[in-house]
């Protein structure tokens, strides 16, 4: 196809990206439509090639990009999970409802937006990603601004890469914060900026609060960079600042910067460096994804509460999440549900980290059937007061990594009057330990 024939669609969430995008392709000569998502896109992307939708109006946006005779697409921005309150489905939506109940039943963000891709694909159009359409966002190898990384960064940076690494095939993290080699926060589906703030929290709340330290952000193994490309900008700086954090490190051609002069100039002005790197790790040392129902585990039961197929699913995802990061001297807790890991524990406590997964949400189920997991490494961290924070969060059981021996018997008691299952796995500790 010629460059003539080509006509570039911008299916747009929130943040400054997608007129980015398309600001770029117009520099480019190509021509441009965006399909912006209500309740998700910047109030200002208006124009004459801007289109509005709700989230259900599938039909829609299919509508809107034939009609502007799309060949190529873009799908950027930041989304939230929907509400299924809040659709208001079209003709398309219900024509197409089998293979939407495809898209969201896959449950990490990884095999949705696998599925998504797929479904745009099968509708004619190119999927592309947003640094092929606009390759002057993409983090080159080298510091984008004034600040350099010191020798101290960069062992905390290739630590931080090694731990994302490793939890790629989990479906969990693109970044994680980490100062002196101890790793403060590890980032869930709250988001970067969320992430940071925590930390910051953290650092604040603590009499002994490190000084420097550094977002590491970096893509996932196997992650489809068309429809999920990491991205930094000006907030992630402003966070990063707040925190106390001397820098920022982003994975070489696998993240973006939106509005980069800003985003600089900020850092510039804080001190911040904001730096391109390269994962040092051979590619054999990046693991494959983690398919759950594959992993046989052998999950001892106690009590009269037995876990259903999905809760053995999430335990199972659970448990190998925890492995993954006890060479990391982290991950003592993670919640999940429906197959996607909400929160992995970086050193804040158990009930702390069930708390905040409490706030968070998967993509949307269809049941009112309490589901979820709450994954502890070792059983001492089993507790009354945890087992009752668990039942109010809703979900459907506790899954303990080391034998329970060790496990309050109070605490299994509460857990069965409050219709909670718990299984063990002693495996699991000492594979994490290997």
């Amino acid at each position: 196809m010629s460059a003539g024939e080509r006509r570039l669609g911008i299916l747009a969430g929130g943040g400054k990206l997608p007129r980015e995008i398309a600001q770029s392709a117009a520099r480019q000569g190509l021509p441009v439509a965006i399909v912006a998502i209500d309740s998700e896109a910047d109030p200002d992307l208006t124009g004459p090639d801007v289109t509005r939708v709700n989230w259900g109006s599938i039909g829609g946006m299919i509508r809107a990009l034939r009609q502007a005779r799309v060949t190529d697409l873009v799908i950027v921005g930041h989304v939230r999970r929907p509400e299924l309150g809040a659709l208001k489905p079209d003709l398309g939506f219900f024509r197409n409802l089998p293979r939407l109940l495809k898209i969201v039943a896959s449950g990490g963000d990884d095999g949705v937006l696998r599925r998504v891709v797929r479904f745009f694909e099968q509708e004619g159009f190119r999927v592309i990603g947003p640094g092929e359409a606009a390759p002057e966002l993409v983090v080159r190898e080298s510091a984008a601004g004034a600040a350099r990384a010191s020798d101290e960064d960069r062992a905390d940076i290739q630590t931080g890469l090694a731990l994302i690494r490793a939890l790629g095939p989990y479906d969990i993290g693109q970044g994680v914060v980490i100062a002196g080699g101890r790793i403060e926060a590890i980032e869930g589906v709250e988001g970067t900026d969320r992430m940071i703030a925590r930390a910051g929290e953290a650092r604040r709340a603590a009499h002994d609060a490190p000084r420097g330290g550094i977002l590491v952000k970096r893509s996932k193994p196997e992650q489809d960079l068309r429809v999920d490309m990491p991205a930094i900008g000006p907030a992630t700086v402003e966070g990063a600042h707040a925190a106390g954090l001397s820098g920022i490190a982003a994975e070489a051609e696998h993240v973006l910067i939106a509005e980069r002069a800003v985003t600089l100039a900020r850092a510039d002005a804080a001190g911040i460096f904001v730096e391109g790197v390269r994962d040092e790790a051979p590619a054999s040392a990046t693991p494959r994804r983690f398919k759950a129902h594959r992993v046989v585990r052998d999950l001892r039961p106690l009590g009269g509460v037995k876990p259903r197929r999905h809760s053995v699913r999430d335990a199972v995802k659970g448990l190998a999440t925890i492995e993954a990061l006890a060479r990391f001297g982290v991950g003592h807790t993670a919640v999940v549900v429906r197959n996607h890991v909400l929160a992995v524990e970086a050193d804040e406590g158990a009930e702390a980290t069930v708390r905040r997964a409490e706030g968070l949400r998967q993509w949307a189920s269809l049941t009112r059937r309490r589901r979820g997991v709450v994954v502890l490494r070792r059983a001492e961290a089993l507790t009354e007061v945890l087992v009752t924070i668990v039942a109010r969060a809703g979900y459907a059981g506790i899954a303990i990594g080391d034998d329970a021996a060790a496990a309050s018997g109070d605490a299994l008691a509460a857990a069965e009057r409050e219709g909670l299952f718990i299984v063990t796995s002693p495996s699991a500790s000492s594979e994490g330990t290997g």
